[in-house]
């Protein structure tokens, strides 16, 4: 029996007892019958989460091009691997097929090996959703460069960090993107973060939104021409398993952000495996994962994970309320998409909108829906369960992280009976573990407590680019031989298990995981800033918004508030980019804090979440009287 494609409950249990059991000889199995090797492992799995230190399919030699495109050639060469929507609807959609891709994607790897990108060189790509992002994340993994993608909606300063962080020699862009009903000067973003990364010798730039813009002589190309030029046929680079595939940047609870570092082997096993089970992907499906290529989903499951299952894959430039808010339906229509992937931020926006829209529209394709970025809560997901999948296409609200490269726990469509804001089981070879804060696992069902992993998975990060000190100090020190998730959980009567959300200072707005400490860092820059503290407050929409406490200087306190307000948001805009706005911003007297002098945020989000009555122990407060001030003055 093959363990590849399970299709009922008690083969779930069947098959993840064995890869619990027998880890090892699971994943050989899983490896050996479903990919191209060009020489096999010399050991399976070497681990050590106290060093950390994890190999996966050591010795082994491949490409991971060659399992995505090479080997579907023969078989799939006209079926279409990349389908792009633009973001007009009147635009023609293109079908890329896998012999095209091949094509495509060997010529870009031929220009950059003209531009002198070589095996394990770091290439920036920040483009928006059209075909050229896929195209070049591909095209680096065929010459073994090491991709570093940044959402295009990331500031010039967020950009740069990125740049000089991974050290980048070159950078790919498009001349701006279209978003909407507006255009975005991509390249004007780029040239601004080039002035401070002196690592990039190469700008190549796509054409998109075909405006002026500066080219520097000798540093900046137009992409079209190089292509134009190129020979189709590009050999693929031969990797170990362990080389690094790509690095792709996360926030911290802290400053800077964790450049989290993904290998070849073991992510292309887990991502194909958990792709072709969490959606049941048939043959002739049509596949769409609404995400963003510069986000680990966009990764695992619209680039890697369905071209290695030889799968239709849609790529969608647009946004979800553009022309309308039947956007989204009009494309599952269209392409008689059978799985949908989306954000519950999305499905709340959608919602809003009433069901009229949906009646427009043909949706009887849907097979499989699907939710990611963060918990889902219990009105949308009954709205997307009745009014987008008929109550006939299971929901799976999927768990998982940058860091993990593939979905953990989640419900597998047709196979686990499905529970509202609950992601169910975990996935084949995944070892969840709920801890106290004594460091003790607990035991059993009905209980709470934070979330670890004690089993090395394939797609698991390896390290953090260029400071393994800090990987081992954020995941792998709180709890002993443990990888900690930073998230809470509790498992309920029958063993399925709902995520509470994050334990330290990451708050999830839209989807996006945005860290406390850069936000404070860019508001404490405002001269007429003294302090400032963020936390997250519920928000319909968005799932958790931003609410910044904020005491002032003498010199701001005389200020214009509003105006203070609007400075204050542009600053967080310029550095971390319009994601980290703050929706409410309170001018305090002070904060509150203990008397080692930290900030007490537990306090600052029950303020902000309405729940003054249950605000704890305030008695260790070096100044208890602020507390009721901002109370007081809550918006």
């Amino acid at each position: 029996m093959s363990n590849y494609h399970i299709k009922h409950l008690e083969e779930y249990y069947q098959v993840y007892r064995k890869s619990i059991r027998e880890p090892e000889s699971f994943w050989e199995e899983i490896a050996e019958e479903h990919f191209l090797w060009r020489k096999k492992w010399d050991s399976v799995l070497d681990w050590d989460f106290s060093k950390p230190e994890i190999s996966w399919f050591k010795g082994a030699k491949l490409n991971i091009t060659e399992n995505c495109i090479d080997r579907h050639l023969t078989t799939r060469g006209d079926k279409t691997a990349i389908l792009f929507e633009p973001n007009h609807p009147d635009e023609v959609a293109e079908h890329i097929s896998y012999n095209e891709l091949y094509k495509r994607v060997n010529k870009f790897a031929n220009v950059l090996k003209e531009q002198g990108i070589k095996k394990g060189d770091r290439v920036c790509i920040y483009v928006p959703m059209i075909p050229e992002l896929a195209i070049s994340v591909l095209a680096c993994a065929r010459i073994g460069a090491i991709h570093s993608v940044v959402f295009a909606g990331f500031s010039a300063t967020a950009l740069a960090t990125r740049i000089n962080d991974s050290d980048c020699k070159m950078v790919i862009t498009s001349d701006g993107s279209f978003r909407g009903s507006k255009t975005i000067d991509l390249k004007g973003i780029v040239d601004e973060a080039l002035e401070s990364c002196s690592c990039v010798e190469t700008v190549l730039v796509a054409k998109r939104i075909k405006t002026e813009i500066y080219m520097k002589a000798g540093r900046d190309q137009w992409l079209a021409p190089l292509l134009a030029k190129a020979s189709d046929v590009c050999a693929p680079e031969i990797m170990n398993a362990e080389d690094p595939l790509f690095i792709l940047y996360t926030s911290g609870s802290t400053g800077m952000p964790k450049g989290m570092v993904h290998t070849t082997a073991g992510y292309m096993v887990y991502t194909a495996y958990t792709f072709k089970n969490a959606f049941q992907y048939k043959e002739n499906d049509v596949y769409w994962c609404t995400a963003d290529i510069g986000w680990i989903t966009g990764h695992s499951y619209i680039v890697y994970g369905p071209l290695a299952n030889g799968a239709t894959t849609v790529m969608f430039e647009g946004v979800p309320s553009y022309p309308d808010y039947g956007r989204f339906w009009d494309i599952v229509q269209k392409h008689k998409v059978n799985q949908f992937y989306t954000a519950p931020t999305a499905i709340r926006a959608l919602a809003k909108q009433g069901t009229d829209v949906i009646d427009h529209y043909d949706l009887s394709s849907l097979k499989v829906l699907g939710s990611v970025g963060e918990p889902i809560n219990e009105e949308a997901w009954h709205w997307y369960n009745e009014n987008i999948g008929k109550k006939k296409s299971p929901i799976i609200d999927s768990w998982w992280q940058t860091e993990t490269g593939g979905i953990m726990i989640s419900p597998i469509p047709y196979v686990t009976p499905t529970k509202p804001t609950y992601a169910t089981l975990p996935f084949i070879g995944i070892q969840p573990a709920l801890m106290d804060e004594n460091g003790n696992e607990l035991k059993g069902n009905q209980v709470e407590g934070r979330l670890c992993i004690k089993f090395p998975w394939p797609s698991i990060a390896r390290t953090i680019w260029g400071n393994h000190q800090r990987y081992k100090e954020t995941y792998f020190s709180a709890f002993d031989n443990k990888y900690f998730t930073g998230d809470g959980a509790l498992r309920d009567e029958v063993g399925y298990y709902r995520i509470t959300g994050r334990v330290d200072d990451v708050i999830i707005v839209s989807g996006h995981n945005l860290g406390t400490a850069p936000i404070e860092d860019a508001i404490n820059e405002h001269p007429a800033v003294a302090e400032s503290a963020i936390v997250g407050f519920p928000h319909d929409i968005k799932g958790s918004a931003l609410y910044g406490y904020i005491t002032l200087k003498d010199t701001g306190e005389t200020r214009n508030h509003d105006n203070l307000r609007t400075e204050i948001n542009q600053l967080i805009t310029d550095r971390i980019g319009p994601i980290a706005k703050l929706d409410k911003m309170q001018f305090t007297n002070g904060l509150p804090k203990t008397r080692s002098g930290k900030i007490m945020r537990r306090i600052l989000r029950k303020i902000a979440s309405n729940e003054t009555d249950s605000l704890g122990d305030t008695s260790t407060l070096l100044n208890q009287e602020v507390v009721q001030d901002i109370i007081d003055n809550a918006l």
